[in-house]
């Protein structure tokens, strides 16, 4: 069989983007791989990660959810996946925890905005959410919302202000975990104070 239909097989079989170890496995040397990324017939997508040139097959989801696994959409990402913006971010906003390398965010297909978050508080809030098909790791409305106070001077006004209006008016909001994770994450007085004025006015 052909290196360069052996490739492409392994590709079809890993969603349109496999690693270094799932070429070797098929029986593909590193050599190979890296002559057909010279010949413009194979991309890096990062260090160990490879698709084919050219091809637009892979969403940026599927990617995120394959190269960087631990990774949670927040803030600006996860208020555009409510509906609490209209402003889809150029970059994805994802939460990794603070030792994480940040070589293993360097990935070149997909401009990501990280935001390193201590251990102990970065399960708080985790849960999936559905991008285009593509099941990803994502902080609930209520984490989303303190770290919208957390990174406050990183936001937008108009997206703060936004953001927190149209939560204030969504059905399925937990004012109740709002103020749990809001004490966690220290942000407990703005919150509440803000809260208040808004849920009263």
């Amino acid at each position: 069989m052909e290196v360069k239909a052996k490739v492409k097989a392994v590709l079809d079989e890993n969603d349109g983007i496999a690693k270094s170890a799932d070429f070797v496995a098929a029986g593909i040397r590193a050599t190979e791989l890296v002559n057909l990324c010279n010949a413009g017939y194979l991309t890096r997508v990062r260090h160990g990660y490879y698709e084919l040139a050219g091809s637009s097959d892979v969403s940026e989801e599927k990617m995120l959810a394959m190269l960087i696994p631990q990774g949670i959409v927040c803030v600006e990402s996860a208020l555009f996946h409510f509906g609490y913006s209209d402003f889809a971010p150029r970059k994805w906003s994802v939460a990794v925890p603070r030792s994480m390398s940040r070589t293993r965010l360097a990935v070149d297909a997909l401009a990501i905005q990280p935001y390193y978050v201590q251990e102990n508080l970065y399960g708080l809030g985790k849960t999936i959410g559905d991008f285009n098909g593509v099941a990803l790791p994502v902080y609930d409305r209520e984490r989303t919302i303190c770290d919208c106070f957390k990174y406050r001077s990183r936001l937008d006004n108009e997206l703060f202000a936004k953001a927190l209006n149209a939560y204030v008016n969504d059905a399925d909001k937990n004012l109740k975990n709002l103020s749990e994770y809001a004490k966690q994450l220290r942000v407990h007085k703005k919150v509440t104070e803000l809260m208040e004025v808004l849920l009263n006015g």
